[in-house]
């Protein structure tokens, strides 16, 4: 576990690359990527009702990825103060969403709940990347950031999956720690330079082992193949690094075989946190806070701002958390800054409280600020899976095929089903009624725009089964108007030979055979001419329309009944 540089000592490298004497310079930098992605069925894959961390779960020791157990095991040699700092900032319907309710109660079986027990939530960690070593641009010195941890975070009954990378570093100056917020967190690259660089993009990104090996590397740098891929595939290949990253999962896209595949759901650049511990951070301008608050990357020796004036004439209020922007307190001089897209908090190197591991403003960082920030991302990820579900639904409907229809009001019943079970069990308004944690979560939730996204979302799944509604009604309409044409012919038979018991053929004595015969007849004529008549029951419905309306004529009528045989008269 990386720690504050009160513990850790820089490496030469980045020690050598900390800036210029009088530039800010980051005491420690924490970086966390969160990248959701949206689960796909694979092709080949048979129905099966386990959820996609079982299969990871079963793939053993041939997956990178192992199931962690948390902390709430009630092993108390885990469990720690900032656990339960962490446990008690939050609601209890939010405690049972990220906890569970208690290894104490009856489990059943995850595989048909999910929830009895256990979180809904499992976790997934891979162990064998120890550090990333990246450079910002071509003739940079390279950064070597510590890897703290690597994560995925399944989620019961939504087909979603969040990528987790925590990595961090000691003294790096400031305009190397914007660069890194500004490039690292790209799934693959926006253009190219007239040079063929990637364009926004880290020059050069290396997964190293714990023996320094280099385990993947980028390959933003290949043009050709990203365009080639986005030309044949219609949609845009994930970078190699990212893509090594997480494997066993593949791309959707990807050629290789995969049982559990992912499609990107989001912009290409991933949310971002970050944790600046600062030698002083009353020494940055303005144009530092609004780059990063908005992740726009270093800026020129110039202090310009990167965007107009008036654009940013209301930037402390709308992208800054400023209660403890003060010199005074626990934790003076900290800054909050939220863009929904990015969270970051900027403080004091030499305040004991801001660097402390279990109750100061990193620890906090690493788990109450990463829990709402994961919890506003899910949600938005989750809204765009179920509109992208709706659309592919949409995309497969043939009505004049009745499989194809049946397949589409499947499709849209199961979406609203769990729609309704994702509005109860992960749509929350409050998750917390400490005052920094509720509005660093409202923060989040304006500016990624949930509640807007989730009143669009809950009005297309409502319209669809509403118009399902009605289309059902119609059909039962249709079919009670057939049988009673049905009803109402057939009436003038039965009327007709059943009129004071009368027997046409007295066959009530006439062998068995004969009557057999006799009945066999019947009931062919009787079948042929019910089936008949329910052919024509749309046309013997507009007849009896015509006849029931007291406006028209003999003529018209007439005209109603020759149509009932008329080619083409639909």
């Amino acid at each position: 576990m990386l720690n504050p540089p009160a513990a850790t000592l820089p490496t030469e490298a980045n020690a050598l690359s900390s800036g210029a004497p009088g530039t800010p310079v980051v005491q420690h930098f924490r970086q966390a990527l969160l990248w959701p992605l949206r689960l796909m069925p694979s092709p080949d894959a048979k129905p099966t009702h386990h959820g996609p961390w079982q299969v990871l779960r079963d793939m053993g020791d041939a997956s990178p990825w192992h199931e962690e157990v948390d902390e709430y095991t009630g092993d108390s040699s885990r469990f720690h103060e900032r656990h339960y700092n962490e446990f008690v900032s939050f609601l209890p319907y939010v405690q049972r969403f990220l906890y569970g309710e208690g290894r104490s109660r009856n489990k059943a079986d995850d595989s048909a709940s999910g929830s009895d027990g256990d979180s809904p939530m499992r976790i997934f960690r891979r162990h064998d990347i120890a550090a990333v070593r990246v450079v910002s641009q071509p003739g940079d010195a390279p950064i070597t950031l510590d890897v703290v941890h690597c994560d995925l975070y399944f989620f019961f009954d939504i087909d979603v999956v969040l990528l987790n990378l925590e990595v961090g570093v000691n003294n790096l100056s400031l305009a190397e720690a914007q660069d890194i917020l500004y490039r690292f967190g790209r799934a693959y690259p926006s253009g190219w330079e007239p040079d063929g660089s990637a364009l926004h993009c880290m020059a050069s990104v290396e997964w190293l082992g714990a023996d320094g090996r280099v385990l993947a590397s980028s390959d933003a740098q290949q043009r050709e193949s990203f365009l080639s891929h986005v030309a044949q595939h219609r949609a845009p290949r994930i970078s190699s690094h990212w893509a090594y990253l997480m494997q066993p999962l593949v791309s959707d896209h990807s050629e290789d075989p995969g049982t559990l595949r992912y499609r990107q759901i989001e912009y290409y650049r991933m949310p971002v946190m970050a944790y600046l511990s600062m030698d002083d951070p009353r020494r940055l301008t303005r144009d530092d806070f609004v780059r990063l608050a908005l992740v726009t990357g270093a800026g020129t020796t110039d202090a310009h701002l990167p965007y107009a004036d008036h654009h940013l004439a209301d930037f402390e209020h709308k992208y800054c958390y400023d209660r403890f922007w003060v010199d005074a307190g626990a934790a003076p001089n900290t800054r909050y800054l939220c863009n929904g897209h990015a969270l970051i908090v900027v403080g004091d190197a030499h305040s004991d409280f801001f660097c402390c591991r279990d109750r100061g403003v990193l620890a906090q960082f690493r788990h109450q600020h990463f829990l709402l920030f994961l919890i506003a991302h899910f949600q938005k990820a989750s809204l765009l899976m179920f509109s992208d579900q709706l659309v592919e639904a949409l995309k497969r409907l043939d009505i004049r095929s009745t499989p194809s229809v049946k397949q589409f009001k499947r499709a849209i019943r199961s979406s609203f089903e769990r729609f309704l079970r994702f509005t109860h069990r992960y749509w929350f308004h409050e998750i917390s009624e400490q005052a920094q944690v509720r509005a660093l979560s409202h923060m989040c939730a304006t500016h990624l725009g949930l509640d807007p996204l989730y009143d669009e979302v809950k009005s297309r799944i409502a319209d669809m089964n509403t118009y399902l509604d009605a289309d059902s009604l119609r059909r039962q309409a249709s079919t009670v108007v057939r049988l009673t044409v049905v009803t109402l012919f057939g009436l003038i038979g039965t009327v007709t030979t059943g009129f004071l018991g009368m027997n046409l053929l007295a066959e009530a004595d006439a062998p068995l055979w004969r009557k057999a015969l006799w009945f066999g007849v019947v009931f062919v004529a009787t079948t042929w001419l019910t089936i008949y008549t329910m052919v024509k029951s749309q046309r013997l419905s507009d007849f009896i329309d015509a006849l029931s309306n007291d406006r028209l004529g003999f003529r018209g009528k007439l005209a109603a009944l020759a149509r009932v045989w008329r080619p083409g008269a639909d």
